[in-house]
């Protein structure tokens, strides 16, 4: 078996499994971000259907290292809402969001996270109406990755409602795009997409990923619950900001 697909070469492959480490760190340090970054990095590489389907197995085996290294902190109660929602964006697939153009999705992405950042937005509870939130981003969130490929910063906005502690958001957050992705997969599994050509590629870009968790977490450890969600606000606003760059140029262009 080849190491590299025959599209990628050795210089492209090392670019990647950098990224990984980097990305991961990212995540673990500052609660989101590695996803979206590690996205950008793949699509100037990557053939384009493949794009989608290796990110997720790879930001599976990254989110599963922090869910490793966190595992004391996640609140299992959100992530369980959250995998019920995520099985029902799994089954009905992209069916609808695929009939929408990626600007308009990038652009209510975009408004969205800018409005429950900085608009009046109630803190939900861990009651029933707190969990349908929850279920119901799941539901949103998986649709939307089968499509425009990473979601975090959707997911972690809605995390951040709850007011978690910095080592509770960033493990419930990665335990709930373990779920996620792993059901993308599967998804793209029954739609024939062939992973066996990426597999060294894969491998190799997990396990760097992991390293870079297990050095971001002790950055995280480090720093503060104020200062982490100052960071987090950041991030979180350039994000959108480049998710309704991308939406001006898809309407406008």
């Amino acid at each position: 078996m080849e190491f590299l697909p025959e599209t990628i070469g050795l210089l492209d492959a090392a670019l990647l499994v950098g990224a990984s480490f980097f990305t991961s760190f990212l995540s673990a340090s500052m609660g989101l971000g590695g996803g979206v970054t590690l996205l950008a990095v793949m699509a100037q590489v990557m053939p384009a259907l493949a794009i989608v389907p290796v990110h997720g197995v790879v930001q599976l085996g990254s989110n599963a290292g922090r869910v490793f290294l966190m595992r004391e902190h996640i609140n299992w109660r959100i992530v369980a809402y959250f995998f019920g929602g995520s099985l029902v964006g799994g089954l009905v697939g992209g069916q609808i969001v695929v009939t929408l153009p990626a600007a308009t999705l990038q652009l209510v992405l975009g408004l969205f996270i800018l409005f429950t950042l900085w608009g009046p937005m109630p803190k939900p509870s861990a009651d029933s109406k707190g969990m349908g939130i929850v279920a119901t981003s799941g539901v949103l969130s998986t649709l939307l990755t089968m499509f425009v490929g990473a979601t975090g910063p959707f997911v972690a906005v809605v995390i951040k409602l709850f007011g978690l502690s910095r080592f509770a958001h960033v493990g419930t957050f990665s335990a709930c795009l373990v779920t996620q992705h792993s059901i993308k997969i599967i998804v793209f599994g029954i739609l024939g997409f062939a992973f066996g050509a990426y597999v060294p590629l894969m491998v190799a870009m997990v396990g760097t990923g992991f390293m870079g968790t297990w050095a971001g977490r002790h950055f995280l450890v480090k720093s503060t619950d104020e200062r982490f969600g100052r960071w987090l606000n950041i991030i979180l606003s350039l994000l959108a900001a480049r998710l309704l760059w991308k939406a001006a140029e898809g309407l406008l262009g």
